[in-house]
């Protein structure tokens, strides 16, 4: 009998993943692309079910991922060294739960084998977004579906 071998996110360290493993660890969820508002006062963040123009709202995926950046400038891109700053992602987020030492959830693709697992359990918004073009900023409080941390 073989000896099991545990799966590369929790045997290795963020650092140590490559640009594949890192990038699979996206859940496909979205919720890091919706506008986020910060309380001024305790610096929570809450986000909102107002899409970035660039995600596709029922893939829950980037339109436009490899040149992102050339249409959202303040797109925040993801990297080992940020593992500290990831409170503000949703507690469910891949990144954040290897980050913080924690296992991946059973409907993450990478446990289940299925990338619609993530939608099927309800954890997207696909299908409940709002376009970012549609809402006014000063009434993005109106969208707030939950608070980051």
């Amino acid at each position: 009998m073989a000896a099991k071998v545990e799966p590369f996110w929790k045997r290795k360290t963020l650092e140590q993943l490559d640009q594949e493993e890192w990038e699979s660890l996206c859940d496909g969820c979205g919720l890091c692309c919706l506008q986020k508002l910060e309380d001024e006062d305790d610096g929570s963040v809450y986000y909102t079910r107002i899409a970035c123009k660039l995600l596709d709202h029922d893939s829950c995926r980037c339109s436009n991922y490899p040149n992102r950046r050339q249409f959202v400038p303040d797109c925040i891109q993801l990297s080992p060294a940020q593992a500290e700053e990831f409170r503000w992602l949703p507690p469910t987020c891949g990144y954040r739960l290897v980050s913080e030492g924690a296992d991946l959830p059973p409907w993450h693709h990478l446990v289940c084998g299925d990338p619609q697992a993530v939608h099927n359990a309800g954890i997207s918004q696909a299908g409940r977004m709002l376009r970012e073009d549609s809402v006014a900023e000063d009434d993005w409080e109106q969208h707030l579906i939950f608070r980051a941390g």
